[in-house]
């Protein structure tokens, strides 16, 4: 076939699904490169080739693929995370490193900040120390910019619980284990292996001696998203996502809450430890806020661990190990040697939901450094393509365990549009409605068209919320109901959206049947 012959066959194909072709070159194996003018989705991808395909003048058509390096690292324990790579209690790490290692993400890790480790050096950026009691920081002055870990050991019995039974305790250096699992460096053929290894931790500490104050963390996490903090330096390089690997018992705190809710307004997702009291997550704060990701822990053969939390507070699990019997079944990280002041670094093997919850910020970033998204529809991407626990989830494990590779799958396959604009809800007025315009897909909305919708309403049963397509078609997807009294609605709706043509406008409907409340539509999604 000619070159000419080759451009026109294909031009016809692809001028059915409204896009024009160019001829590039003739290959060596006297193939024809051609060219769209636009990407194609596999589906249309798919759909064009097997037009082609099908044409008596065609010898054979392929997708001209791009492969890349295999994603294995050369890091000396390596085999030894289990949490990473197992096929039935990890999380599938390694081929989504094929797609994304983290790169231009910053994650805050608001923790006892960190000790000097050469397997962490490199992807360490300025941080702060928000503890503002000296006595509890260990070094001699408030807050400034050394966010150093200087040890959270006790010498006393009792002497942050006032129990006598309570033994002293040596420091845990327990920042330093948690950024190590999210961007550990990886390919120097030492250590371990970060779940984004290329993306930026960057330390902020709150927790000294005897743990740490809600005014401390929660003036760090405004801090570390980019916002304002009276006597503290603006940070240079605001975090996309925030680590907290601790936690307390009782009900959000407004102050937590309001400084979480900064933070998400400024694009900064936030992930949480669900604690590790073997009890249910309502009961833990920060878990039991809004507008994070609560994390469960599991173990080395896909339990829920023995000692984490669950309940509906939960919205996804990651591997958190379990030490006993078999040390070598927590997750191995970055360390200190030192027991109270810091010392030589170290590596070793920890476990609780703060081990968990690494994995699953690690994995945003990987998601961040794909693509740009809003908090909520992160959220809903990861919860939408986690898998099913292999072994026991008394109680509720979110909607399963962390897949970094399903995840990242589902991200290069979708195409999703946002709609991040305030549309404010009136209390029993007429219904109001955010809008997305939706453009460059050519098939029709999907059987299982994934409507992520975050809504900030303290009464949800007040509310009644649809779908309108480009046509006008409604799609009722939350019905008004009176016994539901908890706030906001933060899920991801499924509609069978197959009769539709996908493009052009839709709109989330909002209506509030009730007198008093009013609220607000923050942000919504879809994914094709």
């Amino acid at each position: 076939m000619s070159d000419k012959a080759a451009r026109d066959t294909a031009a016809n194909s692809f001028k059915q699904a409204g896009r024009r072709v160019s001829f590039v070159r003739r290959l060596g194996t006297k193939g024809a490169l051609l060219r769209t003018d636009s990407s194609l989705t596999p589906r249309q991808t798919a759909n064009l080739i097997a037009d082609l395909r099908n044409r008596p003048d065609v010898a054979y058509v392929e997708p001209n693929r791009r492969l890349h390096a295999t994603a294995t690292v050369d890091d000396a324990r390596f085999s030894e995370q289990w949490d990473l790579a197992d096929p039935v209690a990890g999380m599938n790490v390694p081929e989504a490193w094929k797609r994304a290692t983290g790169t231009g993400v910053t994650v805050a890790v608001i923790d006892t900040g960190i000790t000097a480790h050469s397997d962490l050096a490199a992807n360490v950026v300025q941080g702060y120390d928000f503890i503002s009691d000296a006595a509890a920081a260990r070094d001699g002055n408030g807050r400034d910019l050394d966010a150093s870990d200087e040890g959270d050991w006790t010498s006393s019995p009792g002497e942050c619980t006032g129990d006598p039974d309570e033994a002293p305790d040596t420091s845990s250096w327990h920042g330093t284990h948690v950024a190590g699992t999210i961007a550990a460096v990886a390919n120097n053929a030492r250590g371990t292996a970060g779940v984004a290894f290329q993306a930026k931790v960057q330390p902020v500490r709150v927790l000294g001696r005897c743990g740490g104050s809600t005014a401390d963390i929660a003036d760090a996490i405004i801090w570390a998203s980019g916002g304002f903090v009276w006597g503290a330096p603006l940070n240079p390089t605001p975090a996309k996502v925030i680590n907290m690997s601790l936690g307390g018992s009782g009900s959000c705190s407004a102050t937590f809450q309001n400084a979480i809710n900064s933070a998400v307004s400024r694009g900064t997702t936030v992930v949480v430890a669900a604690g590790n009291e073997a009890a249910d997550a309502r009961d833990a704060e920060p878990a039991n806020c809004d507008n994070v990701i609560a994390v469960a822990a599991s173990d080395r053969q896909g339990n829920l661990a023995s000692y984490s939390n669950y309940g509906a507070a939960v919205d996804v699990t990651a591997p958190g190990g379990e030490t006993r019997p078999s040390r070598a079944d927590g997750i191995l990280s970055t360390l200190n040697s030192g027991t109270t002041r810091p010392s030589a670094e170290a590596y070793d093997f920890y476990q609780g939901t703060s081990m968990a919850t690494p994995h699953v910020a690690g994995l945003v970033a990987l998601v961040l450094s794909m693509k740009p998204l809003a908090p909520a529809t992160v959220e809903a991407t990861i919860k939408a393509h986690t898998r099913p626990l292999q072994g026991q989830c008394p109680g509720g494990c979110g909607t399963g365990l962390v897949d970094a590779t399903r995840t990242l799958q589902a991200l290069a396959d979708s195409q999703i549009f946002e709609n991040t604009g305030n549309v404010d809800i009136p209390s029993h007025g007429s219904a109001v409605e955010s809008l997305i315009p939706v453009t460059g897909v050519a098939e029709k909305a999907p059987s299982d068209l994934r409507v992520a919708v975050d809504i900030k309403h303290p009464y949800r049963g007040d509310l009644t919320i649809s779908l309108v397509s480009p046509d006008g078609s409604v799609y009722p997807v939350k019905a008004a109901a009176s016994w539901d009294s908890s706030d906001d609605v933060n899920t991801t709706f499924v509609v069978d959206g197959s009769s539709e043509t996908a493009n052009g406008i839709w709109r989330l409907r909002v209506r509030d049947v009730a007198y008093f409340d009013k609220g607000f539509i923050d942000s919504w999604s879809l994914h094709f």
